[in-house]
């Protein structure tokens, strides 16, 4: 195993986004440009926030039903990625397809239900023919709109402003920044409910069981603690490299005596091993970190990787309630 690679690899990952951003230089000012105009499009829509969005946020607080939200082409894509965000938050919700709600999918609504219609023009038609058919269900209608004096602007019981100047597109065509806009808007929404109903990170462990974020809400620390490889207080940082290689993680405790005592990581052996030829025969008293960073096996994943971001840790020795050491939960390798 080598101890230069963690290191070595960073420093040529910085060198050559450095040495990209020189060569492309021109283009990288442009995508510069595209995020201050989007940036700027998104700091609007704060003014715009105003009585209708808190009739918005109260008829979506209330609903009895679900939030069906609809929308065609690139507000379609936007209006399925609210759809999620508000499921995923603990407001029911799902998306309907404008053009196959015209074609039997409005059995899918019901009286509790509330509509959120998403479309930039405002005369989007499969859109806007949905309207008579849910007014005439009793159903309430929020709009996300470009243009205020459209006809689904008119027709809904709120509408929300989401306009900007123009596209980032250089031919003020594709939507690219009035998607975002609509995208910011909602997820405003969602994040209001959010504090509105007092959604707790518990409650969002419960509808994410799945993939990463489902582990870092759901399990523990000692649900993913690694066996920790052990070297006595009497080896030498040869002796740690051939642990290392032998090993599923880059840690090794120290133990004195059958107690812990210090760690050793790349980090401490690659400072020694820069310093003399005879590095490989110094004394791991001289290699370790004393201050052992442990840490309750039972601590949630989320709070032990904030722990050890903000902290700068390469790994966290986990330990019960009587001291015992359950294992270690080690920083990324690739940072």
């Amino acid at each position: 195993m080598s101890i230069h690679f963690l290191s070595d690899h960073r420093n040529a990952t910085a060198q050559a986004r450095e040495d990209n951003v020189s060569v492309l230089d021109p283009m990288a000012q442009q995508a510069r440009d595209c995020f201050r105009q989007q940036a700027a499009a998104i700091e609007a829509l704060g003014s715009r926030v105003d009585r209708s969005f808190a009739l918005a946020l109260r008829l979506l607080y209330s609903v009895q039903g679900h939030v069906v939200v609809s929308g065609i082409g690139k507000s379609g894509h936007i209006g399925k990625k609210l759809a999620a965000t508000l499921a995923s938050t603990g407001t029911p919700s799902f998306f309907l397809h404008a053009t196959e709600g015209l074609h039997g999918e409005l059995g899918a609504l019901t009286e509790g239900d509330v509509a959120l219609l998403i479309s930039y023009s405002g005369e989007t038609d499969e859109v806007c023919a949905l309207m008579p058919h849910l007014q005439s269900r009793g159903i309430p209608t929020i709009a996300l709109v470009g243009t205020p004096g459209s006809t689904l602007a008119k027709a809904a019981d709120v509408f929300l402003d989401v306009s900007v100047d123009r596209e980032i597109c250089p031919n003020n065509l594709a939507p690219t920044s009035s998607t975002l806009a609509s995208l910011a808007m909602g997820d405003a929404l969602a994040v209001c409910l959010i504090r509105q109903r007092g959604f707790e990170a518990e409650d969002f462990a419960r509808l994410h069981p799945g993939g990463r974020l489902g582990r870092r809400l759901r399990c523990k620390v000692r649900d993913v603690a690694l066996p920790v490889p052990t070297v006595q207080r009497t080896a030498t940082a040869r002796d740690c490299i051939i642990a290392l290689t032998r090993s599923r993680v880059h840690v090794l405790l120290v133990v004195d005596r059958g107690r812990p005592c210090g760690i050793v990581t790349d980090r401490e052996l690659q400072r020694v091993l820069h310093t003399s030829d005879l590095a490989l025969d110094v004394p791991v008293a001289e290699v370790m970190n004393p201050e052992l960073p442990t840490i309750d096996a039972d601590t949630p994943i989320g709070d032990a990787e904030i722990r050890m971001l903000q902290q700068g840790l390469d790994a966290l020795i986990a330990v019960d309630a009587d001291g015992k050491v359950c294992g270690v939960l080690t920083a990324p390798l690739d940072g």
